[in-house]
């Protein structure tokens, strides 16, 4: 497998420099250590989004990979407005592959998350939003896509290691039968495949592409499911 020659994985100064935000969140600190940020958080994760950005691609052809600010990698300010806490700054970086004809966060798409001490794999759409969420619903209950849903989540249940969510919901909406087969699904507010772990030894070079590829191909039959609910929607 070809890697940029440049990309040797993340480091531990990557994993450091999230624990002192963590402990030193404010304006001031991390203009201080803006040098750091840059060189040991967005410099390599704009590598990880090129090369993981290509090996997708096997599995996700239209998979978008981009580097550019506030694309596939998310922006460090937390939205503080109707937040009690008022941290400045998130202390996880947070990547996202995404497919579809629309808006980045209403696509399914391939997630990498790192927080201190662990790192977060996942595969699907979060949260989905009204329009989504009714499609969503509809699909579920639909003979053939419902029953390929359920087809989808058992081939990735059959590894132990993945859990799928977000459950959100605790009644069955208005409108759907409380006895459909399917009816437990329709408590979810997104749907997704993920896997967390602590931060591996594979984080520290190259072979995080590798690590991190297995565990989307094994997840990526929730992207597919997604995709296919999203065709009926109109572009």
């Amino acid at each position: 497998m070809a890697f940029d020659d440049d990309f040797k994985g993340f480091s531990v100064e990557s994993v450091e420099f999230y624990n002192q935000l963590r402990d030193n969140n404010s304006k001031a600190w991390f203009e201080e250590h803006k040098t750091d940020s840059e060189k040991y958080v967005m410099e390599p994760a704009r590598l990880f989004v090129k090369e993981m950005g290509k090996e997708l691609r096997k599995i996700s052809p239209a998979i978008v990979a981009d580097t550019r600010y506030n694309r596939s990698i998310f922006r460090p300010f937390r939205d503080i407005r109707f937040s009690k806490d008022k941290s400045p700054y998130k202390t996880h970086l947070g990547v996202f592959f995404w497919e579809g004809h629309l808006p980045k966060m209403d696509c399914p798409g391939y997630y990498f998350h790192l927080e201190p001490p662990n790192l977060m794999l996942g595969v699907g759409n979060h949260c989905f939003s009204k329009e989504i969420l009714e499609l969503y619903r509809d699909c579920v209950v639909d003979p053939k896509l419902g029953e390929d849903l359920r087809k989808a989540l058992e081939e990735i249940q059959v590894k132990a290691k993945y859990e799928i969510g977000v459950k959100k919901y605790k009644k069955t909406p208005r409108g759907f039968e409380k006895d459909h087969k399917n009816s437990d699904l329709l408590l979810y507010g997104g749907l997704v495949a993920f896997y967390e772990t602590p931060i591996p030894e594979a984080f520290y070079s190259k072979d995080i592409i590798d690590y991190c590829f297995k565990s989307f191909e094994d997840m990526a039959p929730i992207h597919r499911w997604l995709l296919a609910m999203l065709g009926k929607l109109k572009k």
